[in-house]
């Protein structure tokens, strides 16, 4: 398998700030999980990028929850990952998550809602976890962030955590 480098955004509100175009130019797909916040900006994602993939978050209107699915399952071979905007905190997922990863057994979970980065390893789940945090303005995050990674040869690699900047318009 190719390796394919990954940008992960969550929680935009419908604010994409304009540094995050280079890391869109160095990333083969764009990942969203959720609360886009309207149309026009996962329309400008899309039209910015080949391969967006995003689900709707809590605060997504009618015209996202009828354009994306709550959850999606992206493969890689055997390499598996759960993409979804609300799943419970670290390590205590809630029922749905719970339900989907015994189902699925996938490898890594991917979600936002909580505006909280996080990147771990849960033994109980034997599960890769991967929250970039928030990239918007509204929320109670401090500092605005996203993730990118590798994957490669069935693996989550160099994963790095990017700041930018924060929380709140001047």
């Amino acid at each position: 398998m190719e390796a394919k480098k990954i940008l992960l955004l969550s929680d935009t509100h419908s604010y994409l700030d304009p540094s995050i175009e280079k890391y869109m130019k160095e990333s083969d797909e764009i990942w969203h999980a959720g609360d886009i916040g309207n149309i026009q900006l996962y329309d400008t994602l899309c039209s910015m990028h080949d391969c967006v993939r995003a689900v709707y978050g809590n605060i997504d209107g009618g015209e996202l929850r009828s354009t994306l699915p709550e959850y999606d399952f992206i493969s890689f071979g055997d390499f598996k990952v759960l993409l979804i905007h609300i799943a419970g905190s670290f390590g205590r997922y809630n029922d749905r998550v719970r339900h989907l990863i015994k189902s699925y057994h996938p490898d890594v979970l991917v979600c936002g809602h909580s505006h909280i980065l996080k990147v771990g390893f849960d033994k109980r789940f034997d599960i890769l976890y991967l929250n970039p945090g928030a990239c918007g303005h509204h929320g109670f995050h401090k500092i605005r962030t996203l993730l990118r990674f590798v994957v490669h040869e069935g693996r989550i690699k160099d994963v790095e955590a990017i700041e930018l900047g924060k929380r709140g318009r001047n």
